[in-house]
């Protein structure tokens, strides 16, 4: 029987049904056995046709940084897997191909010793360009260069660690010490995780751009900034989850998480455009005014769309990342209950020889700046934090040119680079058979006088690496600093029975279910004199925080 017919009446030629489903049959054949020569060079986690590796996230999505930890373990000491979510020829070796590591000399290979060829990309940048424009977290190349410039030049000032102190203890002493006092009633509970968020939001945006929005307060009344800076972050967040062709449709036809993207953005900028012409018109020591002062290769100021870019990519970077690391800070305390000891008595040591033996005294202000430089367990125990729950899980990059990373693996242009910080403090091979365990000692000189940082700086990037390494770092440090010695030194706190506390799957990493505690007061009385050398408590492993899959 011929397999191809002359269709008269139309003039054309058709093919026969049984050639029509021998040519499919082959051509299935053909993707099939491509497909399994795929997979064969691939590492990662199981994939399907059509559909690769994404079948494994959807499923893991509860828990997908410890199961990326599960998958990286499992490649041993490489500490680096390949899979591809998009296996369809002529794109599954580029477009469709994700690398994953954690091995530390892949890290340093991507954030400084190649880092021209892995920029943040396309991708990213398209999807946070409504929010953060071409500010200093979205950008590459010369504007990047720039913003990084003008801002390290600030940021290595004493003046503004000291207005970050400034800030930060006003609001401890007229807001959050009050609101904690309130909640010391056995029947009441508190969002801790919500008082950080709250505090360190009110803080970055005084350091920023001097205005005080006050959403941590009496009440905790919500705030329309605040509220619609949360709206348009979660909305950027969702351009993730899909292909960008859907995102950009939603856009365009204004509907969806877009819809509510737009709208939230309408009153940010409104907000940030009051806050810009007051500074124009009472220039302070923020750092808005000093960027206005400022100017760009050409020597001119800065326009306003790029000093508002510039202030909100500060405030997302200053607000989120430090009070989620706190909020699992306290958490490890309250399963840590001999670390806070320490940490208090360390505290009292200070306060002892600065303002005497008097309690009452140790009350009455936040730690000033120097009082702070003093507290090395204190950074010890959330630089600890940090390593086992670091504020930005992972950070992906876009592949320029094909490079070969140093343990040998290929990475061709146009593919992406995800590397898994929370994977790092995980692993046996970097960390050691104790890594799962919260052992602020590891931090500390073998006299524990000292903060010793790690010897290798790409086995702890919580701060990033390279030329990207946090301007904040410092900052970060002093604030954190600051707020958790103003609680612990009034307060323990302590988690309401049954709270579940578990991992927010998103770029940063949130409790999903908040921090819900009890406020006690704690009594000074047995800090007043130096303690003795208290028995460690047994070791204690990180509890999972993230519910396994179906």
């Amino acid at each position: 029987m011929a397999t191809v017919l002359l269709d008269a009446a139309a003039g054309v030629l058709r093919l026969h049904p049984y050639a029509a489903a021998a040519a499919a049959a082959a051509l299935v054949s053909a993707y099939m056995v491509w497909f399994w020569a795929l997979t064969r060079r691939l590492s990662g986690p199981k994939m399907w046709p059509l559909v690769g590796s994404l079948p494994s996230v959807v499923l893991n999505r509860a828990r997908v940084h410890d199961w990326i930890v599960d998958n990286l373990r499992s490649t041993g000491e490489a500490a680096t897997y390949q899979t591809c979510i998009l296996p369809l020829p002529f794109l599954a070796r580029r477009q469709g191909l994700v690398t994953v590591t954690c091995n530390p000399r892949n890290l340093e290979h991507i954030l400084r010793a190649r880092f021209d060829n892995y920029p943040k990309g396309p991708m990213w940048q398209a999807a946070f360009h409504d929010l953060l424009g071409q500010g200093i977290f979205n950008s590459d190349g010369e504007t990047w260069v720039l913003q990084r410039k003008t801002a390290a030049l600030e940021f290595t000032t004493r003046t503004l660690r000291q207005a970050m102190a400034r800030w930060a203890n006003r609001i401890i002493k007229y807001r959050l010490w009050g609101i904690l006092a309130d909640h010391c009633d056995a029947a009441a509970s508190v969002d801790l995780q919500d008082l950080l968020l709250r505090l360190t939001f009110d803080n970055i945006c005084g350091l920023t751009f001097g205005k005080d929005p006050e959403t941590l307060s009496p009440g905790l009344q919500e705030n329309p900034f605040a509220n619609a800076f949360d709206s348009a972050t979660e909305a950027t967040l969702q351009r993730f989850l899909f292909p960008s062709f859907l995102w950009r449709v939603k856009k365009a036809l204004g509907v969806g998480s877009e819809r509510s993207l737009r709208e939230s953005l309408a009153i940010v900028d409104r907000y940030m455009t009051e806050a810009i012409a007051a500074r124009k018109a009472t220039p302070s020591d923020d750092l808005l005014s000093r960027f206005m002062k400022k100017r760009d290769g050409n020597g001119r100021a800065f326009p306003e769309d790029v000093l508002q870019w510039v202030a909100l990519n500060f405030v997302l970077a200053g607000r989120d990342t430090s009070s989620v690391a706190l909020s699992w800070f306290f958490w490890l305390l309250m399963q840590r209950r001999d670390v806070e000891r320490r940490v208090v008595a360390e505290i009292a040591s200070v306060l002892r020889e600065t303002r005497g033996d008097d309690t009452g005294r140790w009350t009455e202000e936040p730690l000033d700046f120097d009082e702070l430089d003093r507290l090395v367990y204190l950074k010890a125990a959330l630089a600890e934090t940090l390593r086992l729950y670091p504020s930005v899980p992972q950070d992906s990059k876009y592949v320029v040119a094909d490079d070969v990373l140093p343990d040998g693996t290929v990475v061709p242009a146009g593919s992406a680079i995800t590397y898994s910080i929370y994977s790092v403090g995980r692993m046996e091979s970097i960390w050691g058979k104790d890594c799962a365990e919260f052992r602020p000692e590891r931090w500390m000189s073998a006299d524990g006088a000292r903060f010793e940082p790690a010897k290798d700086a790409y086995r702890f990037v919580a701060f990033n690496g390279g030329p990207r390494t946090c301007l904040g770092k410092d900052l970060a440090y002093l604030q954190m600093k600051s707020i958790a010695s103003a609680v612990l030194l009034r307060h323990s706190v302590e988690l309401v029975p049954g709270h579940k506390v578990e991992q927010k799957m998103s770029l940063t990493l949130f409790m999903k279910n908040g921090l819900l505690v009890h406020v006690k007061p704690r009594d000074l009385a047995e800090y007043v004199a130096p303690p003795e050398e208290a028995p460690q408590q047994g070791a204690f492993v990180i509890p999972t925080t993230t519910a396994a899959a179906a």
